[in-house]
């Protein structure tokens, strides 16, 4: 078994294929498949299903992975130790966001990152808790920033900051005038929600159960942007995290409704894996949040 071989596993647990995993990892794609058959035979495993155009990954090879991954870390981390007091924030950082927070964070994070680490440009990546998690455990991404509860042992977590859910209406919808809103009366509104497999749909869902009952009207959207022209148009209702209600982010055909304390929230959180070696990138990504200057949330100290 040799670090060359784990790398060939990973890059083809990553890619779902085995010529697109050849070209990233320089060589042939007979030479990497003969490498792989050879591991497999050494484990007495098979890591891979290979079907026709289609590649998965074993129960056992999952598992196999994923320990590839953090030896390859681990073997990273040689390096970064011998090269101690080099500069960790001159590479790319490939970040992962959810799609709630993403439009509203990055702006003044990546503002605040070219003062903070001004050499290490971002690779982001939008896109659900689930995915944005298979992400970081393959090593595809390095960190990602999602809503809490998230994690295990493997998992390193940062709460960055809380954000209050806020209710929007059309200006003619009978709520306009309200100065509050509690989280029950929703119930006999038709409420527009993220689709499902967004963690922030299953976040309003849990503050405001009453939605759930049956016979309650939901409708689905692709975007929270989508979903607020919606409502605009007189569709229904939504709940928003607060930091998409900001100033460049108002209709003057909405508006705004706290809800009654207390408010519904989420706390938002950096994660990375355990063995990330790149602990500068870390720091610097969880200043440059500190420092931004995002409206409607809490940071925590």
């Amino acid at each position: 078994m040799t670090l060359n071989e784990l790398r060939f596993i990973v890059a083809v647990a990553q890619e779902r294929n085995f010529r697109r995993a050849a070209e990233r990892s320089f060589i042939s794609q007979p030479a990497l498949s003969l490498a792989i058959q050879k591991l497999e035979d050494e484990l007495g495993v098979k890591i891979f299903e290979r079907g026709r155009g289609e590649i998965t990954i074993t129960p056992a090879g999952l598992a196999i992975v994923e320990q590839a991954q953090r030896v390859l870390e681990e073997a990273e981390r040689i390096r970064e130790i011998a090269a101690q007091g080099k500069n960790q924030l001159t590479s790319p950082l490939r970040i992962g966001i959810i799609y709630s927070v993403g439009p509203y964070l990055l702006p003044e994070l990546i503002s605040e990152l070219k003062t903070v680490a001004p050499h290490m440009p971002l690779v982001v990546e939008e896109n659900i808790t689930a995915n944005l998690e298979a992400g970081l455990r393959n090593g595809r991404l390095d960190v990602i920033i999602i809503a809490l509860p998230f994690g295990d042992a493997g998992i390193l977590t940062h709460p960055l900051y809380d954000e209050s859910f806020e209710v929007v209406v059309s200006n003619d919808h009978r709520w306009a005038a309200r100065r509050s809103v509690e989280a029950r009366e929703l119930a006999g509104e038709k409420v527009l929600l993220l689709d499902s497999g967004h963690c922030f749909s299953n976040q309003v869902a849990e503050a405001c159960p009453e939605i759930n009952r049956k016979g309650a009207e939901i409708q689905q959207g692709t975007s929270l942007e989508t979903i607020r022209n919606m409502v605009a148009s007189g569709l229904g209702i939504t709940v928003l995290p607060a930091s998409a209600n900001g100033e460049r982010y108002r209709s003057r055909l909405l508006k705004v409704i706290p809800f009654a304390r207390p408010a519904p929230s989420r706390r938002i959180a950096l994660a990375w894996r355990k063995s990330y070696a790149r602990t500068q990138a870390v720091e610097a990504l969880v200043q440059a949040v500190t420092q931004a200057k995002v409206p409607g949330i809490r940071l925590l100290p």
